[in-house]
């Protein structure tokens, strides 16, 4: 029998059935769809908090248990035995690779990963000085003149081509504002994403073999991560049958904020502001002091109430970095102890405070010498797999409609 939900408006008499729908693990949902209609009356819901924009079979999380699953695949089986082109295949065909399909379509990517002049033009237009994630917008927008009036919808091959460039796009903003020329991609065809994109980077600069792994693991630890901020406006724009790279520019600039992908960033900033300070010990009392506006950056998260699945990985991952380099970094040690005290104290402990995701991806990043305004573009790298599935995924669901919230009006 199909569970219902009674709502009573009290004062009318009028009862209203709200059908229960039930998904394949996870919360259940009350259906409001016919709620306006029946009643006159909007739900109020600042943040969506409590709302299911649409349903989905990409990614599901169980922020209580500290649970995260792609395509019903568990993260910490899939950051262990798969590399992330394993996870861009499985994100987008449902099923995980095996070794022949797994070399083909890392063919079908490198066929498809040639950036146009265009954009590359577009990079060098900005002045050394911009943030790199106001040129990743524009790339994007430029991609989507690019690709105007191309078939996006009867298969993934545009959304490949955005999953293919990508890296390329970052490494050559990286190397633009810092002045250095572009690295020719025909020379870069790896076996492994994540040291194609270091090598169109760095170059001959940096130990591949250190460092190509945890970078590998940040990427997967970050393709998709159910229906937050960015992916919502990829999915809200999508709904109005905006070209998908316009959806893409909408992605990117979402995750630009710091509550979002700026997280990382903000973590980094944090430990150099607790570096020129000298006195770790009072940036624990004051976000222990809940009058106090501090907090410390890269601990807790909204959705996970548990330890973040993906923090569990990373640290074991950033451990592994750390124990290789030899050269002292300050910014670590105050990391590492930091960590160790967070992890100590009853007051980070019965408020469940966990170092999350973007406490280690930024230390590990840092390590490898990434610049600090070039974390949320890697961020952006890593995450637009999971906008081109949840956009193909929309643009296939019977269900969707142009997205038009609604308002609790309060002016005059």
């Amino acid at each position: 029998m199909d569970k219902k939900a009674v709502l009573k408006l009290l004062g009318n008499e009028l009862e209203v059935e709200l059908p229960i729908l039930s998904g394949t693990i996870g919360p259940g949902v009350l259906n409001i769809k016919e709620l306006y209609r029946i009643t006159g009356l909007f739900t109020y819901d600042p943040g969506f908090a409590s709302t299911a924009s649409c349903s989905s079979a990409i990614t599901f999380i169980d922020g209580n248990q500290g649970i995260l699953r792609y395509r019903g695949h568990d993260v910490n089986d899939l950051a262990e035995n798969y590399d992330f082109i394993s996870i861009v295949y499985l994100l987008l065909y449902s099923i995980l690779p095996v070794p022949e399909q797994r070399e083909e379509f890392l063919s079908t990517m490198q066929k498809s990963s040639k950036v146009p002049e265009s954009v590359a033009n577009v990079i060098k237009a900005f002045p050394n000085d911009a943030h790199p994630m106001s040129i990743l917008i524009a790339c994007f927008a430029s991609l989507a003149a690019f690709y105007y009036g191309k078939d996006t919808i009867k298969d993934l091959s545009c959304g490949i081509s955005a999953i293919a460039q990508i890296p390329s796009i970052v490494a050559m903003i990286y190397r633009h504002i810092n002045s250095k020329e572009f690295i020719n991609e025909n020379k870069n065809n790896e076996s492994s994403y994540s040291q194609k994109f270091l090598t169109l980077m760095f170059g001959d600069e940096i130990n591949y073999n250190l460092f190509t792994n945890a970078i590998d693991k940040i990427l997967i630890l970050h393709a998709d991560h159910e229906q937050n901020a960015s992916t919502a406006a990829v999915r809200l724009s999508g709904s109005t049958g905006s070209n998908l790279f316009a959806c893409l520019a909408a992605g990117v600039t979402a995750l630009w904020g710091k509550a979002h992908g700026g997280a990382n960033e903000a973590v980094v900033n944090m430990l150099q502001e607790i570096e020129k300070s000298g006195d770790l010990e009072k940036f624990i009392a004051k976000a222990k002091d809940d009058k106090d506006p501090f907090k410390l950056m890269g601990f807790g998260h909204r959705v996970y109430k548990n330890y973040d699945p993906r923090a569990r990985i990373l640290k074991q991952t950033c451990n592994q970095v750390l124990s290789k380099i030899t050269q002292k970094n300050r910014l670590l040690e105050i990391a590492i102890k930091l960590e160790e005290i967070a992890l100590k104290d009853e007051y980070f402990i019965e408020r469940k405070l966990y170092p999350n995701v973007d406490f280690y991806s930024g230390i590990i990043m840092n390590a490898v010498g990434i610049p600090l305004q070039m974390f949320t573009p890697i961020f952006a790298l890593a995450r637009t797999t999971g906008w081109v599935a949840q956009w193909y995924e929309m643009i296939h669901d019977q269900e969707t409609r142009i997205c038009r919230p609604r308002q609790l009006y309060i002016g005059k």
